[in-house]
């Protein structure tokens, strides 16, 4: 069952990283919602009454704006107010409910917006960086070579960087591993990371040959590398939370792999830091 729910989650990803446009925006969307779900029943947990309906909606607001101002349909100043607005909004509700509410309930508010609105929403960024490739703030720069970089290709990058570090951190962690990582998750190990690391930045190496990059090593060593790192830290973040809310699994929606949250997080930090380390890169004609 393990098997064939993780088959259908990479094909159910691929088909939408390769259809794009309102389809990737609505598959984050949703799925971002589901793992907002998670993460506030982990709360409800611990004793923490976040504002569930009003994050959930200002959430979705966030990701389906950002897609709106890359399409054309909204100013970027308005997207860009879709996140200091909601989070007045969140808070004011939370200022008159019945029972007041505490400090711990506004930040874990505030949180889920960020962790799972505003950080997933860069994910669209990703794949419509064609946007910024045609925009006039990108053309007035001077840079070597980006005719083989776009929105499917980033995004299919990451996402295959992202597996080839998760399944070399399983399978070497699983022959090798015997120094523990962290305490907050003591099935990893130091020999898994590193095993992820090395897959990753190989993985990297690939595709910047494959798009015929300058310095198509270093490119695959520094990505391959924050992208190991940033998705370790995901992961253990998450079960950091799992452990506050003594939860073994943030939820029981996909078989096998326990709940949305639980299969996304290696997933929230990297398109952030992607998207303007490749900025950076073509700035500095790295790419």
């Amino acid at each position: 069952m393990r098997l064939i729910s993780g088959l259908c989650i990479g094909i159910f990803g691929l088909v939408v990283v390769l259809l794009g446009g309102w389809y990737f925006a609505i598959a984050v969307t949703l799925l971002s919602y589901c793992a907002l779900l998670e993460l506030f029943r982990m709360a409800e947990f611990t004793g923490i009454k976040p504002a569930t309906k009003t994050t959930l909606i200002s959430c979705v607001i966030i990701i389906i704006s950002t897609y709106l101002e890359l399409s054309g349909f909204l100013s970027r100043e308005i997207s860009n107010s879709v996140l200091p607005i909601s989070s007045i909004v969140i808070c004011t509700w939370l200022l008159f409910q019945p029972k007041s509410g505490k400090i711990s309930d506004i930040a874990t508010s505030i949180f889920g917006l960020f962790y799972l609105g505003f950080l997933p929403s860069y994910w669209i960024r990703l794949r419509e960086f064609n946007t910024f490739l045609d925009s006039s703030s990108f053309v007035n720069w001077e840079f070597s070579k980006t005719a083989s970089i776009s929105g499917l290709s980033i995004t299919l990058a990451t996402c295959f960087l992202i597996v080839a570090s998760d399944i070399g951190s399983y399978f070497i962690g699983k022959k090798y591993g015997k120094r523990s990582l962290s305490p907050i998750s003591p099935g990893k190990t130091v020999e898994g990371l590193i095993g992820g690391i090395i897959c990753s930045i190989t993985t990297g190496i690939i595709f910047a040959i494959i798009y015929d990059l300058a310095w198509p090593i270093i490119i695959g060593l520094v990505f391959g590398i924050v992208v190991s790192l940033m998705g370790l830290v995901g992961d253990l973040i998450e079960s950091m939370m799992k452990r506050d809310a003594k939860l073994k699994d943030s939820g029981n929606l996909l078989p096998g792999h326990g709940g949305m949250l639980d299969r996304i997080d290696s997933y929230i930090f990297i398109p952030s830091l992607i998207y303007y380390l490749i900025i950076i890169c073509i700035y500095f004609k790295f790419i």
